[in-house]
């Protein structure tokens, strides 16, 4: 499947398209893992997720205190307004819950797994298999699509990230998979892919760590990090922020704790020839770049500089 070369951006009136991959050249954005998607990382492989629990809870409970909100509100001012807000609501955010329930009692998907020494990508399937994919084969593209109504403008946006299977003679229905992130495309789906390409390109020290999966998913933890907030915001903004909006608003402790629940360890790919696969090589044996990437990265990050420069 044929895609534009990396550093492409196509625009239209509603949408725009940033194409990131292949081959993987730097987007000039800073690794940031905002959806938590590294499940695990060492010197050799880098494990990535899909799965949040964590953000189907904070996008879930707004809803269900402002419909609570409004039903107590109304109860001794419109008694029947309060009844339609609490049987609409329950109704409106009942299905989302419920889904939510039984993702909770389901299993975790296995990640996908990028090994740098070998510069291969092993992506697990549901039918037991897996493929070994060259990771500059990988594409990548950030999409954003925007909607007008007469509430204003509204954009939403993913990161794609897309594999081709090795296998010449696969059938149509099984030739590529993708994955997708909600994370509102643009800068910050380029951020998101850097967490992967950085590591790749760069090396382990230049991604995110793990850190929602080794951190703790208890009342501990929560003040620690207010703690650690309040060094870079202050007091003031810290308990506004985390304690009123990532408590009462996001319930920020529940995700934290479901999404350490269900998630900590994370599953691993436990393929006999994967479990090899994983393990390190001797440097000697490291997998290269080729020299397509070499000559596209060399000409990405002469163009990153000229633009600081035009921009100093």
């Amino acid at each position: 499947m044929s895609t534009p070369p990396a550093g492409t951006t196509e625009k239209r009136l509603f949408s725009s398209n940033d194409y990131l991959a292949p081959l993987p050249v730097p987007t000039g954005r800073k690794p940031s893992d905002v959806l938590n998607i590294i499940w695990r990382k060492n010197e050799v492989f880098l494990d990535i997720g899909s799965y949040s629990v964590a953000s189907a809870v904070m996008v879930l409970w707004p809803g269900v205190m402002l419909f609570l909100s409004m039903g107590y509100g109304f109860r001794n001012i419109a008694p029947d307004a309060s009844a339609f807000a609490l049987i609409g609501g329950g109704i409106i955010t009942g299905v989302p819950a419920l889904m939510l329930l039984i993702a909770l009692f389901r299993e975790v998907p296995l990640p996908i797994r990028f090994n740098r020494q070998r510069r291969e990508v092993c992506v697990p399937r549901d039918d037991g298999k897996y493929w070994i994919v060259p990771w500059e084969s990988v594409t990548a593209a950030a999409t954003q699509q925007s909607s007008v109504s007469q509430a204003g403008k509204a954009t939403m946006g993913l990161l794609v990230v897309g594999f081709e299977n090795p296998d010449p003679l696969a059938e149509k229905d099984n030739k590529h998979f993708s994955l997708g992130f909600n994370c509102g495309g643009g800068i910050t789906a380029m951020a998101l892919w850097e967490c992967m390409r950085s590591y790749m390109e760069v090396g382990p020290e230049a991604a995110p760590e793990a850190a929602a999966l080794n951190a703790g998913g208890n009342l501990r933890y929560y003040i620690d990090y207010m703690k650690d907030k309040s060094k870079e915001r202050g007091w003031f903004l810290t308990l506004l922020w985390e304690g009123v909006f990532g408590i009462f608003i996001f319930n920020a402790p529940l995700a934290t704790y479901l999404q350490r629940k269900k998630l900590y360890p994370p599953p691993d790919l436990l393929y006999p020839d994967i479990i090899e696969w994983s393990k390190p090589l001797p440097p000697e044996q490291w997998a290269k770049r080729s020299p397509e990437l070499e000559a596209a990265i060399a000409k990405r990050e002469a163009e990153l500089a000229a633009q600081s420069e035009d921009a100093a």
